[in-house]
């Protein structure tokens, strides 16, 4: 008996020092990956070709990729877009699809993000609050925590047709922020604080009726990330890419990666490196139908309430 009392005690401080080695390793290494946006419609066996969603996969392989895909949503139908990357990327390929405002409107587009939710998310922190527990959730890769959003959430219901930051949505993104131990935070939803134009060519869409719509819940929204200090707001919507500082939260707009499925702006991708201090993206972009994507900013998304630009070569 005396044995074992000494023994369990021990034991369990190996553990801890393990986790804790573990944590400490995690937060340590170097973590990669693509985002890409408002792809919908313009992936799969219908547009197979490098002129769209298919074009930017082979861009991302010839440049490299990193260990998974953010996409912010408008992503319907997202079979296509997941036999496209398994197609370029394989299968080991993990992405993760966000609610956009297309697929909240389409009932097929929820049964099949809801279906996925409720896999296993490679690493799961958190499920959404009750009634989005499937397409709201928070991971961790490396030492960044993530929290995916599905702003078409209502409370009760996991879509609606028109997006906002809800009181219960509000409170679970609160606890989630609360809770982390990540040294990097990065916030994905489909619709921006600030819709703004596209960085190369000056388009502007959905201005006036993004998260800025709700002008009340949106200034809680971007008030939550400040305080808790979120390196990055992760965002899509308008088609149009774009990067600003929000009061020392950095609001990156993913814009589109349908290729000439959209001419009205340049296809992009992104592609982001983080580690527990520094977080930087680079913007590829297809500057004309048909030309090949090419590196055309480098941002270090400081800390402070301005960062620096680098343009591509």
């Amino acid at each position: 008996m005396r044995f074992k009392t000494i023994v369990a005690p021990i034991a369990l401080a190996l553990l801890l020092v393990a986790g804790c080695k573990s944590a400490r390793e995690a937060n340590d290494r170097v973590v990669e990956f693509e985002v890409t946006a408002d792809i919908r419609e313009f992936a799969g066996d219908r547009h197979p070709g490098r002129e769209y969603f298919a074009g930017v996969c082979e861009a991302i392989r010839e440049e490299g990729p990193g260990e998974f895909m953010i996409s912010p949503g408008d992503i319907d139908p997202p079979q296509q877009i997941k036999d496209t990357l398994e197609k370029h990327m394989g299968a080991h390929y993990t992405w993760y699809p966000v609610v956009g405002n297309h697929e909240a409107e389409t009932p097929a587009d929820m049964a099949w993000l809801r279906a996925w939710g409720s896999g296993d998310i490679p690493g799961l922190v958190r499920r959404g609050p009750e009634g989005s527990e499937t397409t709201t959730f928070s991971f961790d890769r490396g030492p960044v925590h993530f929290v995916v959003l599905n702003q078409y959430f209502d409370g009760a219901s996991d879509f609606k047709a028109r997006g906002d930051v809800v009181p219960a949505l509000y409170d679970w993104l609160k606890n989630d922020l609360e809770q982390n131990r990540k040294p990097m935070v990065i916030v994905i939803g489909h619709e921006p604080i600030l819709p703004l134009p596209d960085m190369d060519n000056g388009r502007l869409r959905h201005e006036k009726d993004s998260l800025n719509q709700n002008v009340e819940s949106c200034r809680k929204f971007h008030e939550l990330l400040i305080e808790k200090k979120v390196r990055v707001y992760l965002t899509a919507h308008t088609h149009n890419t774009s990067i600003t500082n929000l009061n020392g939260v950095w609001q990156i707009d993913a814009g589109h990666a349908r290729g000439k499925g959209d001419p009205g702006a340049p296809s992009t991708f992104l592609k982001f490196r983080a580690d527990r201090k520094a977080c930087t993206v680079r913007f590829y972009r297809q500057m004309a139908p048909g030309e090949p994507y090419r590196l055309t900013r480098t941002v270090e998304l400081t800390p402070q309430q301005s960062g620096r630009v680098v343009p591509g070569v």
